[in-house]
């Protein structure tokens, strides 16, 4: 299948391993193959799901031939839910609705999603003219605005929908290690005017998600912020995708989060239980409302 490509102010962007459809199997199907099950042993689980009105996984974990993880993978497979796999785990342990999505962290995520999508589209319905790119802010470093942002973007792929996470934080970009895509080009290079291929990069193993990571680190990143093309960048995308999510550097480090709020629309807040002042928070609230971002909540991270 051919890569599609786009263009951003005359500099191609190419979306890197766009997923297939794959044909819908059934649950026994994808365990049957994931545990290399023969014949005789799939029909020892057909009797005993017939004996014990159980499903097809309840009888294949009840007779040892499966584990809950396989059920939970095949699940997944079926309706096309994003799941990490063990690999996925152990590299990107961040990715809590990815790697544990029936946590209470997931969970929390999912209501996050509820609440921001029904913030900024109370009536249900998304006009791309009026779409808004979501940029995700904090007072301070470590305060959890990559994990909040990453797992955001995860959340909103599971919806089916097309969605980028952009990597604005070109003081200290972390999305590419955190989805281990390769950073060797990105949103740097794009607002300085270089060309490149393969910029966005899809995340395997979750179907419409992909990273804009930062590339080089610049050493004038406010200005390549404040400049026209990160503007036309944000357009561009609001056109090819459902849902952008903007991860950003921490106020403290000066004004490049506000600056990407307020090309964006609107912005998300996280600040850390017992470490964020009242002061810095009230501070980057009062700078969002000067750039006219529409705040849609403030997050409280307790981790």
């Amino acid at each position: 299948m051919p890569t599609p490509h786009h263009s951003i102010n005359g500099a191609p962007i190419a979306l890197e391993g766009v997923p297939s459809g794959e044909d819908v199997r059934s649950i026994g199907e994808i365990i049957r193959d994931t545990r290399n099950l023969s014949a005789e042993q799939v029909q020892q689980i057909l009797e005993h799901q017939k004996a014990n009105g159980l499903k097809f996984g309840e009888a294949a974990i009840g007779l040892g031939f499966a584990t809950p993880d396989d059920v939970l993978h095949a699940l997944a497979q079926q309706f096309s839910y994003s799941l990490g796999n063990a690999a996925r785990q152990e590299s990107s342990p961040e990715l809590v609705t990815l790697n544990q999505p029936f946590s209470r962290q997931a969970e929390a995520f999912r209501a996050l999603r509820a609440q921001i999508m029904m913030r900024t589209h109370p009536d249900g319905v998304i006009e791309r003219s009026k779409r808004r790119a979501l940029a995700v802010l904090s007072p301070d470093t470590a305060d959890g605005k990559t994990f909040f942002s990453s797992n955001l973007a995860i959340a909103l792929a599971q919806l089916g929908e097309r969605t980028v996470i952009v990597d604005a934080d070109m003081r200290g970009p972390r999305v590419h290690e955190v989805f281990g895509v390769d950073n060797s080009t990105g949103l740097s290079g794009l607002l300085s005017g270089r060309r490149g291929t393969g910029v966005i990069k899809a995340v395997r193993g979750v179907p419409s998600l992909y990273v804009l990571p930062v590339g080089a680190v610049p050493p004038n990143p406010l200005e390549l912020i404040q400049g026209a093309a990160f503007g036309l960048v944000i357009h561009e995308l609001l056109n090819k995708f459902d849902h952008v999510v903007v991860d950003t550097p921490a106020a403290e480090y000066g004004a490049d989060s506000a600056v990407v709020a307020a090309r964006c629309g609107a912005a998300l807040v996280v600040a850390r239980r017992d470490k964020t002042r009242v002061a810095d928070l009230q501070s980057l609230l009062q700078t969002l409302t000067a750039a006219n971002a529409q705040v849609t909540g403030v997050v409280m991270n307790e981790f």
